[in-house]
């Protein structure tokens, strides 16, 4: 409980010291993370029993050879490529975005860093080193929370194309 207390602790003294920016970078590194285990969640539970009724129901047609059952089967692939890909966009967005704000973070600490140098001079070390410690922190931040996100996603866009082919593989035309 004690080690529970000091991490507690260390995450809270680190946040503080990250200042606004940092808080930005743990939002959208919560809403990207958020994102991603939706669309794991989707990819290998949800859409495989969604794609074993949409093979029943075109294997329970009659019709599969004319352009009006071809433009359906269309529609289904389309359908299931699109509920597929959602969010993929906004993961990528999120993790592009992260190191964007980890910069802007740097740019915060540095600029703090000035402030105290042109009040005091070099003479208070301990002033700039809050500017610098702000700036090293958010931009550690931004990295590793990009970075986290960026095998997941790319993991993820690979499981979504391989999906999508299959589903136009089990249509097939007969």
């Amino acid at each position: 409980m004690e080690a529970l207390a000091n991490n507690l602790f260390s995450i809270r003294l680190l946040m503080e010291n990250g200042g606004l920016v940092l808080w930005a970078i743990l939002v959208a590194s919560v809403l990207m993370w958020t994102l991603i285990i939706e669309r794991y969640l989707f990819v290998y539970i949800i859409h495989p029993t969604e794609v074993k009724k949409m093979i029943a129901d075109w294997q329970h047609r009659a019709d599969r050879q004319s352009w009006y059952a071809q433009k359906i089967r269309q529609g289904m692939i389309a359908e299931s490529t699109a509920s597929l890909k959602r969010y993929l966009m906004a993961i990528r967005t999120l993790i592009v975005a992260l190191p964007m704000l980890g910069l802007l973070g740097t740019v915060d600490g540095m600029i703090q860093t000035f402030d105290v140098l042109t009040v005091f001079g070099t003479g208070n070390a301990r002033g700039m080193a809050g500017g610098i410690s702000v700036a090293l922190i958010t931009t550690m931040g931004g990295l590793v929370a990009a970075l986290s996100g960026m095998y997941f996603s790319t993991q993820l866009e690979q499981r979504v194309t391989r999906s999508v082919d299959n589903v136009t593989d089990a249509l097939r035309r007969d």
